[in-house]
């Protein structure tokens, strides 16, 4: 009787260690989520934001609520995510390489390592330029802006944004000077340009792919060493044209949850994105139409795919003078 005890007790045991993991990967939310956009709505972190948020409602069974809560670069937003209740019910989203410089630019105390990553397309800066400025390419402009330094305007969305950062590496490649003007989004960087408050901006591709293609505003070069093909304008070409050499490493957006959330939000997520996400026809359909590439990613290899740009960014921060602390002290060495 002993013993047959002891073999049930056993089976129940192998049981339950089978059945853990599998129902750990199963949360299914009460609620609704709150998933923080911590810039403007209408730029690139919205934008790709809304379109994951729609299948992740589909999947999950439950509605995600949207807030825009733009400021300080996008630290604000991200910083209520971070300290809300980890009980899965807050995200966070946005381009990975600004997280993680958070830290040293001593804006929000957190580093890359402290998140869950979940992303969902790489994007691409453009030189895109007000029409009614002379510039018809690359060279032309560069040239202005050595022969006139700090008086060109470039908008941008803040210290971490994308346009900033674009900016910060072609300051190091060619050693051109320029005027900053800092707006709380990628989109109002974007219609500034437009409006002519500003003479050009470099934000992503997906913040301004609908001014080019209406020809408010003119493509010059990617911010890369690759070209891009714009569906219903053509092909911009990379920056490496103009200046030889000139790379950047991918810019990942995505969603964001801190760390300590419970395992079962994690596991749930991560199943969504091995099993749906990575074959989200919405998503690809966003990416293709906007100059972005459709690559999700989760996990281990989400924190390697981004790991350069973070690099990156966080370096140009710091060697332009921005940053608190040197990155190398938080755990982010030079590239």
């Amino acid at each position: 009787m002993h013993k047959r005890f002891f073999l049930h007790a056993a089976a129940a045991a192998v049981a339950f260690a089978v059945a853990g993991p599998v129902a750990a990967q199963t949360w299914k939310p009460t609620r609704p989520i709150n998933l923080i956009v911590p810039w403007a709505a209408g730029g690139s972190t919205d934008q790709v934001t809304r379109v994951a948020a729609a299948e992740l409602e589909k999947a999950l069974g439950q509605t995600i609520v949207i807030v825009n809560q733009p400021g300080a670069s996008g630290a604000i937003g991200t910083k209520s995510a971070l300290d809300a209740p980890k009980d899965g019910y807050t995200w966070t989203a946005g381009a990975a390489q600004d997280l993680g410089a958070y830290q040293s630019l001593g804006s929000v105390n957190t580093n890359i390592k402290d998140w869950h990553l979940f992303l969902s397309v790489a994007n691409i800066q453009v030189i895109g330029v007000n029409p009614q400025r002379p510039w018809k390419n690359a060279k032309e402009l560069l040239d202005d802006m050595k022969a006139r330094p700090g008086q060109i305007s470039v908008a941008t969305a803040g210290v971490t944004s994308a346009a900033h950062n674009a900016m910060d590496q072609i300051v190091k490649a060619t050693g051109v000077k320029y005027k900053e003007v800092s707006y709380d989004g990628g989109n109002p960087a974007v219609v500034a340009t437009v409006a002519g408050e500003a003479d050009l901006t470099t934000q992503l591709a997906v913040e301004q792919a609908d001014m080019i293609r209406g020809k408010r505003l003119r493509p010059l070069a990617t911010v890369s060493d690759k070209p891009l093909e714009l569906e219903g304008f053509g092909t911009i070409p990379p920056l490496s044209q103009t200046v030889p050499g000139f790379s950047a490493p991918a810019n990942y957006f995505g969603i964001f949850l801190p760390k300590g959330v419970p395992d079962e939000v994690v596991k749930t997520l991560e199943k969504i994105w091995t099993e749906q996400m990575a074959r989200s026809e919405a998503l690809k359909k966003y990416a293709t139409s906007r100059g972005a590439l459709f690559n999700p990613l989760s996990g281990e290899a989400a924190q390697k795919a981004v790991f350069p740009a973070v690099q990156t960014n966080a370096w140009n921060l710091h060697n332009s003078g921005k940053t608190k602390v040197s990155p190398d002290t938080v755990g982010i060495p030079k590239p």
